[in-house]
């Protein structure tokens, strides 16, 4: 038996899953205004508004109150340019790749007025609600509803709303190579569920678009939410004029990478402090993780903890890969390569010694990722105790920690598994403070000595 969808498509019958299960509603559908088409945007009319204020005529955004435990209370994020009056998000939904859909009406492929079928894409797996969800300290950049809209606000969607999720659950198997060797020498053993016969994983994951709460996000980095609207605007030169003119809205979608997170294992087990939890928070690094570049230790470092998280699972616990856009330590792809370049050119060639310099010469500073928005992720999936946490990243762990999660064991790469290119960088992080356990000592003597792969050794 199937079903057909409101374009036509047809489904096979699915199982719903409720995140947020029975509750008392707050509103119907009579309490939640009437979308007027006049109020549409009209492709026919063109004209062109800069940006939009609070005090103006026609401007009456649904009210947002971050941290609402219903999602009645809360509000629909509402970032979609159909609906201009109602909308109350700074931005666009799908992040970076929002460029791609004004090319796609630009060149006809798709209507400006496009409105997704939504029926069948309910998550594959129920995750939260949790007590974090509805904490402001813990969740800033996250819509901890953005995955199950269709059940948090069927009012709006009835009126007429356009409403996107920000957050899709889907189940996968995974082929990953360093999986396969795994289970040649023995180290993992097929148990039929978590890892197949044919050494494929089952997983489950997420995909995260990220939605921040301004005021929140400003005090993570200890300034006045003024300020990073000013910087925000100033530094993007000036692609979002309602970061300064627009005060009531708080909420920014950001034209950023979010994340993805893979889970291993029971999704009960990763919010259930008794059972054991195993966590790899990685930065992407397409390079090493995709191409297998030697320079850096990051596909290694990612390949073992997949392998940490299938052990843990396979145990009784769970395992959780969150993967995170932030390329080139979030300063991007292009500066990290000509960073490359100046580690090979430099006087002495390549040297743990001024392997963090090379970049503060290149960009200007060492690191952009600022991890004190990660542990939103984490919280999101309600965990509150990770038992091993396979990261050597001082700045990772005191970001964790600091928001109220638990980690018992730190869990450093395996010697073996680091390139031979990689020295250099896991020499200088370690000596900067990253945690090597008793694998690993770095003093000013061995910073000194640890070279990399010469400039001249990569000529034909």
């Amino acid at each position: 038996m199937s079903t057909t969808a409101t374009n036509g498509l047809k489904t096979a019958p699915m199982k719903k899953v409720a995140t947020l299960g029975k509750r008392k509603k707050s509103i119907d559908a009579d309490d939640v205004k009437q979308i007027d088409k006049k109020d549409e945007f009209d492709p026919n009319k063109f004209y062109v508004s800069l940006t939009s204020h609070a005090e103006q005529f026609g401007v009456e955004p649904i009210r947002i109150r971050w941290g609402q435990r219903e999602p009645d209370l809360r509000g629909p994020i509402i970032g979609t340019n159909r609906h201009h009056k109602y909308r109350n998000a700074i931005g666009a939904h799908g992040g970076s790749y929002c460029i791609y859909r004004g090319l796609a009406v630009a060149s006809g492929a798709i209507s400006k007025n496009s409105v997704p079928d939504l029926s069948e894409t309910t998550p594959a797996a129920k995750i939260g609600p949790h007590p974090s969800w509805f904490d402001p300290e813990k969740m800033v950049t996250i819509d901890p509803f953005g995955a199950c809209v269709l059940e948090a606000f069927p009012e709006y969607y009835q009126k007429g709303y356009d409403i996107r999720p920000t957050i899709a659950v889907t189940k996968a198997h995974m082929d990953f190579p360093e999986i396969h060797e795994a289970v040649r020498l023995g180290r993992l053993k097929p148990d039929g569920k978590i890892l197949k016969s044919s050494s494929q994983l089952v997983i489950t994951k997420a995909a995260i678009d990220p939605v921040w709460y301004l005021p929140g996000v400003a005090k993570r980095f200890n300034t006045t939410e003024a300020n990073l609207r000013q910087q925000i605007f100033q530094e993007t030169n000036g692609m979002y004029p309602e970061l300064v003119t627009r005060n009531d809205l708080k909420v920014f979608l950001p034209p950023i990478g979010g994340m993805t997170i893979y889970i291993f294992g029971s999704v009960e087990a990763i919010s259930d402090p008794t059972k054991k939890l195993a966590v790899r928070v990685h930065d992407e690094c397409n390079g090493s993780d995709v191409f297998g570049s030697d320079i850096c230790t990051c596909r290694p470092y990612l390949a073992h903890g997949i392998e940490v998280c299938v052990q843990t699972a396979q145990a009784g616990g769970a395992g959780v890969i969150i993967y995170f856009r932030k390329e080139g330590r979030a300063l991007g792809e292009v500066t990290k390569y000509l960073v490359y370049n100046l580690r090979k050119r430099q006087e002495g060639g390549d040297s743990a010694e001024e392997y963090f310099n090379c970049t503060q010469t290149v960009a200007g500073i060492q690191d952009v990722r600022f991890q004190a928005l990660m542990p939103d992720a984490l919280h999101w999936l309600g965990i509150t105790k990770i038992d091993k946490f396979v990261s050597m990243s001082d700045m990772k762990y005191d970001a964790i920690v600091n928001s109220g999660i638990e980690i018992v064991e730190r869990i450093p790469i395996p010697e073996e598994l680091i390139p031979k290119d990689a020295q250099v960088e896991i020499t200088a992080k370690v000596f900067a403070g990253y945690n090597g356990g008793d694998v690993y000592k770095v003093d000013k003597e061995k910073l000194k000595q640890v070279k990399g792969r010469g400039d001249n050794e990569y000529e034909e």
